[in-house]
């Protein structure tokens, strides 16, 4: 990997903030993952930085005059500056009395600080004022030639979320682990790992990387993907191997996520996290459904086991209910778009299928991302082509059904029914569903002609 020098954008405060820190007798230093994206030639604009030299109270004072909030946090207090993305923070780690301003002097200084960092290529910091690295550890090196490598083995266990980030960055970075690593990463403890904390690097695996399938891989190489049951279990999972010449599900649902991040590319953050977090988890009831007889292996009915699956998954990491609800329509009617195709289905059961995707606030389109993502996550030679025929002509005939983007309005309402007659209660409802379920058949848009058919029929 070729490695660029750090710059900072032009209308940066932090070289303002650096001057008055050492005006005052201390230092101010980037650390951490700016200073790694920037050699990597990554554009970033968040900043972690590090004030030597000065006490809480003194740094407090001096930040608040750039507008920097109060610090949050007892024992490792943080400044926060949301408009400019920077964090502020007090060195770990044991630090000289007064700070020696001599560069030999702050290199120390961080030493002592980067010793409780995790990885070699987020330990090292970058000097404002005299434009130049401090990399006590090597980790320009490791970025270099894509290496992992703990900074202190003594340290790397004191929050177990790093085997989760150190998981990711070998995806992000394609960046294998060195041996040391992968003892240490199998060694740390994560009982104790609140599900809030997995649940949010679960969702930036999903959502920050162009392969998220190495970020699970990695999990699986140093015996710590368990830390996603429904995961771990699509190991050794087979498959018929006509439709999945691929391997096993575990194999097969990598692949997947990995089209569907393609895909999630253009799609708002929301979107994309419901459509990755479907893909994730579209064949999670393959391990219960699955079945070999004469040679013949078959899943069925594995959609709906995979949404009861990810429902009680996903609300066990405490996402959201919309999102829940999202993912858990997409996973349950995934295979429908192939299948409507095959059948040759008509308009009534895009209508239909459109409702039930209204429930979790999702339509056709997204459906039809994450069957596209499912049948190109193989490979087959459509897959390995990027041809998938049947989601076109799935939403050329969900646009002719006018219900691509989402279920119409109902043309009859509960007023128009009563002004027929029909006073409020059960029998209202059942007129109610009765002329959408009309609408849905038919196409109809007139409210008197589907009322007046409800009306003869009752």
């Amino acid at each position: 990997m070729t490695l660029a020098d750090p710059r900072l954008p032009s209308d940066a405060l932090i070289p303002d903030l650096a001057r008055e820190v050492a005006e005052q007798g201390g230092r101010l230093l980037i650390v951490g993952g700016w200073v790694r994206d920037q050699l990597a030639g990554r554009p970033t604009r968040d900043f972690d930085l590090e004030i030597f030299g000065l006490s809480r109270d003194r740094i407090s004072e001096t930040l608040a005059s750039y507008g920097f909030t109060r610090p949050v946090g007892r024992q490792f207090p943080v400044w926060r500056h949301t408009r400019a993305g920077i964090d502020v923070a007090l060195p770990r780690g044991k630090q000289p009395s007064q700070l020696d301003a001599r560069p030999k002097g702050l290199d120390e200084a961080f030493r002592a600080s980067a010793l409780h960092r995790d990885l070699t290529l987020n330990a090292m910091a970058w000097d404002p004022l005299d434009q130049r690295l401090i990399d006590p550890m090597g980790g320009r090196a490791d970025l270099a030639a894509k290496t992992l490598r703990a900074v202190a083995a003594e340290t790397f266990g004191a929050d177990p979320l790093r085997v989760l980030r150190t998981a990711r960055l070998s995806a992000d970075f394609a960046a294998d682990l060195d041996a040391d690593l992968i003892t240490i990463c199998r060694g740390v403890d994560m009982t104790a790992l609140p599900v809030e904390r997995i649940a949010g690097e679960l969702r930036r695996i999903l959502t920050d990387l162009m392969e998220p399938s190495r970020a699970f891989e990695c999990l699986d190489r140093v015996g710590r993907l368990e830390i996603f049951p429904p995961i771990a279990a699509l190991r050794s999972v087979p498959q018929d191997v006509v439709w999945h010449p691929e391997g096993d599900v575990f194999i097969h649902t990598g692949m997947v996520i990995d089209q569907a991040a393609l895909i999630a590319q253009r799609l708002s953050p929301v979107d994309a996290e419901v459509l990755m977090l479907a893909a994730l988890c579209h064949d999670l009831g393959k391990p219960e459904t699955t079945t070999v007889q004469d040679g013949r292996v078959r899943s069925i009915g594995h959609e709906r086991i995979s949404a009861k699956r990810a429902h009680a998954w996903l609300t066990g990491l405490r996402f959201s209910g919309r999102i829940i609800g999202s993912v858990e329509v997409l996973v349950e009617h995934h295979l429908a778009p192939a299948q409507f195709v095959s059948q040759n289905a008509g308009p009534r059961a895009y209508r239909r299928l459109a409702r039930k995707l209204a429930l979790g606030n999702q339509s056709l389109v997204d459906l039809e991302r994450v069957a596209r993502a499912d049948h190109l996550g193989r490979t087959t030679q459509d897959a390995r082509a990027g041809r998938f025929e049947a989601g076109r002509v799935f939403l050329e005939a969900a646009a002719a059904a006018f219900v691509a983007e989402g279920v119409r309005l109902d043309v009859v309402s509960s007023a128009s029914i009563m002004r027929r007659g029909v006073p409020a209660g059960p029998e209202l409802g059942r007129l109610l569903a009765r002329c959408r379920e009309i609408q849905d058949e038919t196409g109809w848009t007139e409210e008197d002609q589907i009322l007046d058919r409800v009306m003869t029929e009752a």
